[in-house]
């Protein structure tokens, strides 16, 4: 008890010193070089828990209003999200999953059991057609993890087929004769999914050989070429990086990463309830992630020194108990403004890697870990902070990527250093410049001031919560959401605005 009190009062102590001077000056550079890749706002659907089923689909026949078993209020808010990519079916899952199960008519579908989440039935009434269906009603491009750790090469080979021939060809003809004449066309594949885990427990040497066969067969069809990305490192894991590298680096087009928010997975923390001590902890943590890209690129880097090979986190967001009273296996968690800050943090990093970094998918879209949304039995749906995020973020998609200077205070927590303020900086292809001000404190306004950005602000939002632990429920759904921000004005050809703690404000500037 004293040793906790004693940690506590010199955190307080330390960010009370850390943080008194509040002035923050950014110096953002005229012209840049690379272009945030639009796939890092990318989003992760797994059949885990309701995200799926009751999530993004509940069938024709639901008193739920949808459109072709799609609910229309998800549909619809996805759609104003403008999402890139959507990664499916896994996850775990994937590797257990056999997409032939998943076609033909539904009431005819062979059941399965969820081995890795919950032990659910799954009915595969949500299979190939109504993934990439849902993909065209959204405008993005599907991402397929194909089975590698219990499925063969030649499954996977026949699913390229089904999905992208437009011949005469065997598996062409079985998806007509499943209701679908033209080829969808699928771009990103995965070959695998956490091969070093639940995706087959293998050795990285064995995996890289593995990848080399398995992405022989996956072959471009009737121009429609494939983008196959390995299964790559959890975390810290440098040497995956450096064997796959080493050993198939030419046979790939990206390499992915997988990064959560957690700092003990025995214990990985409530939602909603927390310290101010586990907040900064957590935000540290999340900035990490920074220095671990920079390291799985240095390494890459040393066989690929053009850069061909793109990195993707194509998992990643924050990771908490789940909510008291629902299925353990299922991963249902609330969403804070916490979360908010999580997000706002680790897309400035992505920004700043975009030379590497071509792809991220947040886990997961709806119900599931760091979700944009939650739905329940009678039709309800909330849009959580993360969601407002995402939405806040929109303008950076595919913008050229502006380098910055920042003066700030850093706080160190533990070992891990932690600025009171994130910036990141892009200039649109319409020519305005698009600001993100991330203040991760709990208690102290940031004065920032930006040089060489000037023009009118045409719009200025900020994303804030009376308290850092609010979030939105099905009875309260506006509780977090975005609000004109009155704290930006233009002097002598200069902005300076005044960021609240604990928020987020987005500008944008002609």
């Amino acid at each position: 008890m004293k040793k906790n009190f004693l940690l506590s009062f010199v955190l307080s102590v330390l960010l009370s010193f850390n943080l008194h001077a509040q002035q923050v000056e950014v110096s953002v550079a005229q012209e840049g070089q690379f272009v945030i890749a639009p796939e890092i706002y990318g989003q992760f659907a797994e059949h885990l828990g309701s995200c799926i089923y009751g999530g993004l689909w509940v069938g024709e026949e639901s008193a739920i209003p949808n459109t072709n078993g799609y609910r229309n209020d998800v549909l619809k808010a996805l759609q104003e999200l403008h999402v890139p990519v959507l990664r499916w079916p896994g996850g775990c899952f994937a590797d257990e999953y056999h997409w032939m199960d998943g076609i033909g008519p539904r009431d005819k579908r062979p059941k399965m059991q969820n081995n890795n989440w919950g032990g659910t039935i799954e009915d595969n009434s949500f299979g190939t057609h109504e993934f990439l269906n849902l993909c065209e009603l959204l405008g993005c491009e599907p991402y397929i993890s194909a089975n590698v750790g219990s499925g063969s090469v030649e499954e996977m080979a026949k699913w390229v087929e089904y999905m992208n021939s437009e011949g005469d060809t065997p598996m062409a003809r079985l998806r007509r004769q499943n209701g679908r004449d033209k080829a969808w066309g699928v771009k990103y594949l995965g070959v695998g999914n956490e091969s070093w885990g639940c995706g087959g427990n293998m050795r990285p040497e064995y995996y890289s050989d593995l990848f080399r066969r398995y992405q022989t067969y996956a072959r471009n069809m009737d121009g429609h070429n494939l983008y196959k990305v390995a299964s790559g490192a959890s975390d810290y894991d440098y040497k995956w990086t450096r064997v796959l590298m080493e050993r198939a680096c030419g046979n790939m087009d990206g390499l992915s990463l997988h990064y959560y928010t957690v700092e003990d997975w025995d214990n990985k923390g409530k939602a909603t309830t927390f310290t101010g001590e586990e907040y900064y902890n957590t935000l540290a943590k999340c900035l990490e992630i920074d220095s671990v890209i920079t390291r799985h690129e240095k390494i890459m880097d040393e066989y690929d020194p053009q850069k061909r090979v793109g990195l993707l986190v194509d998992e990643w967001g924050t990771w908490w108990d789940v909510e008291e009273g629902t299925n353990p296996g299922h991963l249902y968690q609330q969403n804070t403004m916490r979360d908010a800050i999580v997000a706002g943090l680790t897309l400035n990093v992505f920004h700043n890697h975009a030379e590497r970094v071509r792809m991220a998918n947040i886990a997961q879209i709806v119900n599931v870990l760091q979700s944009m949304i939650l739905t329940n039995k009678d039709g309800g749906m909330v849009l959580t902070p993360t969601y407002h995020v995402f939405q806040m973020y929109n303008p950076f998609q595919g913008a050229t990527l502006l380098p910055i200077e920042a003066k700030c205070d850093t706080m160190m927590i533990g070992k891990r250093p932690l600025p009171a303020i994130s910036v990141s900086a892009a200039k649109t292809k319409g020519g305005k410049t698009v600001v993100s001000l991330v203040n991760p404190t709990l208690d102290k306004e940031q004065a920032v001031e930006l040089n060489g950005v000037a023009g009118k602000i045409l719009s200025a939002r900020i994303l804030s919560g009376k308290d850092v632990k609010d979030y939105n429920s099905f009875d309260a759904p506006e509780r977090v959401k975005p609000v004109d921000f009155k704290g930006a004005k233009v002097n002598k050809g200069k902005i300076s605005a005044k960021v609240p703690a604990h928020s987020i404000v987005v500008l944008e500037v002609k």
